[in-house]
């Protein structure tokens, strides 16, 4: 499983807008297991959605996240995040 450094994550390094901080952070929490079972899945779906909305540091954890992923759980979570994009 990938291995996050959660020491520098802050505002600041998620993203400008709170929504995208958001975002972020529900990356950060289904990658880390953080009050719900880890879904690397979710995990790159929300870090995706985080990285459009401008967060280089989601686009930094969904690369890392992407290598250890199934080309199946790939597809599934670029397509999970591409529906969320289109209904919001």
């Amino acid at each position: 499983m990938a291995r996050f450094d959660l020491q520098h994550i802050d505002s600041g390094h998620a993203g400008g807008s709170a929504q995208t901080d958001i975002l972020f952070e529900m990356g950060i929490m289904y990658a880390t297991g953080r009050d719900c079972a880890v879904d690397l899945v979710a995990a790159h779906k929300w870090f995706n959605i985080a990285a459009i909305k401008g967060s280089d540091r989601a686009a930094e954890l969904r690369a890392e996240l992407a290598q250890s992923m199934s080309k199946s759980d790939l597809a599934t979570a670029l397509r999970e995040a591409r529906e969320w994009m289109t209904s919001h």
